[in-house]
């Protein structure tokens, strides 16, 4: 019987598709939408359109980082950032070390991200399993799922791997958007959640 198992892709092949003009967002288009793809343990997975909670939050998420780090480093929205585990995730917002031109050469590698953030709504699931999984293994150290659905966030910190072999964080905190919590590596600066959470989830 013969098996037939799924391409996977290095980040160097993934990067030669892309300049290749094989991946490309207006080739691929539903319900009139330009499709995104990522690639994840060298498969290519395609990204859930989102919605407008989604984007408000990612909004207003970006532009509280950008207020209260300023030039201290530099703060991605939606950008790639490269995994050892043959994995270009977008998180939603990376905190990263440096300054924009550090990653012209190339995006930035797991040493160089203080904070990944996701925020989720219909990923959820996905986000609190397979994503974070693969950003702990990658020894990320600090991972925070906006979770839109139950409207609180969720940090996670200290990267781990079990006697199995399965990566996790050991610590998960949660906080309501009528907090502050502060910025891994950046202590001294309080991020207001009220100023990040939709008003209404789902309107």
């Amino acid at each position: 019987m013969n098996i037939v198992t799924p391409k996977r892709f290095t980040i160097d092949e993934y990067h030669r598709l892309i300049e290749l003009e094989f991946l490309k967002e207006s080739d691929s288009l539903r319900d009139g939408k330009a499709e995104r793809i990522e690639l994840i343990r060298g498969e290519l997975i395609q990204m859930v359109a989102k919605g407008t909670p989604h984007t408000y939050c990612t909004t207003r998420l970006c532009r509280q980082l950008d207020r209260l780090l300023g030039d201290r480093v530099v703060v991605r929205c939606q950008e790639p950032i490269i995994l050892p585990s043959d994995s270009e995730p977008e998180p939603d917002v990376a905190i990263a070390r440096g300054n924009e031109t550090d990653y012209l050469p190339h995006h930035p590698y797991p040493e160089d991200i203080f904070l990944a953030i996701k925020i989720s709504d219909s990923t959820l699931d996905y986000d609190q399993t397979t994503k974070l999984e693969v950003y702990a293994e990658a020894g990320i150290s600090n991972y925070w799922i906006v979770n839109l659905n139950f409207r609180q966030l969720e940090r996670y910190s200290q990267p781990d791997q079990t006697a199995q072999g399965e990566f996790n964080y050991l610590s998960k905190q949660i906080s309501l958007p009528d907090q502050s919590v502060a910025i891994p590596g950046f202590e001294d600066v309080l991020l207001d959640l009220s100023r990040i959470f939709p008003t209404v989830v789902g309107a």
